[in-house]
């Protein structure tokens, strides 16, 4: 019989629990440490910008969380997400190898974010949380956290980086549809954005000035907690849902994947691909898996960034993490895959990356953007610029498959959808796009402001 398509699982397949990796890496987690005190943060030091069921996943070591009910009954909308075996991209490369791809553009804001903004809306709304604060890079966040709260009925602020805001007018308009307020980054609203328009009225923006901004705002107004998509354990903990799926479809067709593959600006979307497994890894019992995280030469945080505790966002607002970092001052330099201008990344994910479990690749816009087009005009979907980077590792990966006379099973996370990446795809046609330009001496002066912990 010839393998599907699409291997799909039924509604009654959704995952009951979330995988927590935490309780399964061979090492302990260098700890979150306080902003102003330096010492190992404590549940009260997040409360106020957190629910406390948050908190808890955050700080948990349990190997599995349950997912609520009502959670579930919101993922049923588009869970579980399709994996597709990329046939006609095959035969394109005249690869033996197999190439499958988790397709998570199928929820309603187009992209995987919504398997933690549904959780993150549920458990503030359950707490007593009236409004939500947040930062957006590209807006597929945003328009995620937006879709949640319509549902959970609450409030939604989203302050999206400047040159996203810009570049991609419907992904606000998404955002306000579903009753949200978004506005550019940096803005006259806050403390922190008055003070870096001040300093720079044509500033770009950053994913951590806009961090910066949602935290004030969440720790200013009483009825208000602060949401993210990406960076910390409690939103690695909620994509999960995305690798239990995909080891489960795997399993159906009887492949096991010999390279994992994903895009990481913060991380969420490949550490829930590949973070279920991971214990298969360190356990031996597939010691010989690669998993590799792909990110933009113009913000190259795993391959070119230090090891070490830095800020989450511009304003030193945030507890210091542990991770591979550009700097909390770097602001990249524009491009279109807004959702990797980020200057930090996942600790989990550093964790492993600094101990070799997982490897980094970067890659210049223009490659990844042919990847991109060559993707859609074999498998039919546009993807977001973001997996462009995936999707450049998978067909370098499948050429030397080729070359090799291979048959390895390389398996991506296709994160979200191009829908409104258009005007990018539109230079690349036209031959205008251009690679971003004065990354070095960003970089350099922004690392020369990294603080002294300890």
């Amino acid at each position: 019989m010839t393998e599907p398509t699409k291997i799909l699982l039924s509604e009654t397949e959704i995952p009951k629990d979330w995988y927590n990796v935490i309780a399964d890496l061979p090492f302990e987690m260098p700890p979150m440490l306080h902003p102003g005190k330096g010492s190992p943060v404590e549940p009260d030091d997040l409360a106020p910008i957190f629910p406390r069921a948050l908190v808890e996943q955050e700080l948990s070591t349990d190997r599995w969380v349950e997912i609520p009910q009502e959670v579930r009954e919101v993922y049923g909308l588009w869970r579980p997400s399709p994996l597709c075996r990329a046939r006609r991209l095959e035969k394109a490369l005249g690869t033996p190898a197999r190439i499958y791809y988790k397709w998570e553009g199928v929820s309603p804001p187009g992209s995987h974010k919504s398997n933690t903004s549904v959780p993150q809306a549920f458990y503030n709304k359950a707490e007593g949380v009236q409004r939500l604060a947040t930062e957006t890079g590209a807006g597929q966040w945003g328009s995620a956290l937006a879709f949640a709260c319509q549902l959970f009925d609450l409030a939604c602020k989203v302050y999206m980086v400047k040159v996203s805001y810009d570049q991609k007018p419907y992904r606000r308009i998404m955002m306000e549809t579903w009753g949200a307020e978004c506005v550019p980054s940096p803005s006259p609203a806050t403390e922190a954005g008055k003070r870096i328009l001040a300093e720079d009225p044509d500033t770009s923006g950053s994913l951590g000035i806009a961090i910066s901004e949602a935290v004030e705002d969440a720790v200013t107004h009483s009825d208000t907690k602060y949401s993210l998509g990406s960076v910390l354990n409690h939103v690695m903990l909620h994509q999960t849902v995305i690798g239990l799926e995909t080891k489960k479809q795997l399993e159906l067709v009887g492949h096991y994947p010999d390279v994992l593959i994903g895009c990481v600006g913060g991380g969420s979307n490949f550490a829930g691909l590949f973070l279920p497994f991971v214990a298969d890894k360190v356990d031996g019992v597939a010691p010989e898996l690669r998993i590799v995280c792909t990110e933009p030469t113009a913000c190259p945080t795993l391959t070119r960034g230090p090891y070490a505790y830095d800020f989450g966002d511009t304003a030193c607002s945030t507890p210091l993490l542990k991770m591979f970092t550009l700097g909390h001052a770097f602001v990249p330099p524009p491009l279109h895959a807004g959702g990797l201008r980020y200057h930090g990344m996942a600790p989990i994910i550093c964790a492993l990356v600094e101990r070799g479990i997982v490897e980094a690749q970067a890659y210049d816009q223009i490659p990844a953007f042919a990847a991109g087009l060559q993707f859609a005009r074999t498998e039919g979907f546009i993807p977001a610029p973001e997996p462009t980077h995936a999707i450049r590792a998978v067909i370098d990966e499948a050429l030397a498959c080729k070359e090799e006379g291979k048959a390895k099973t390389i398996v991506f996370s296709l994160s979200g959808h191009g829908h409104f990446d258009l005007g990018a795809y539109a230079a690349y046609l036209a031959g205008t796009l251009e690679e971003p330009q004065g990354c070095d001496a960003l970089l350099k002066q922004a690392l020369s402001c990294l603080p002294m912990v300890p």
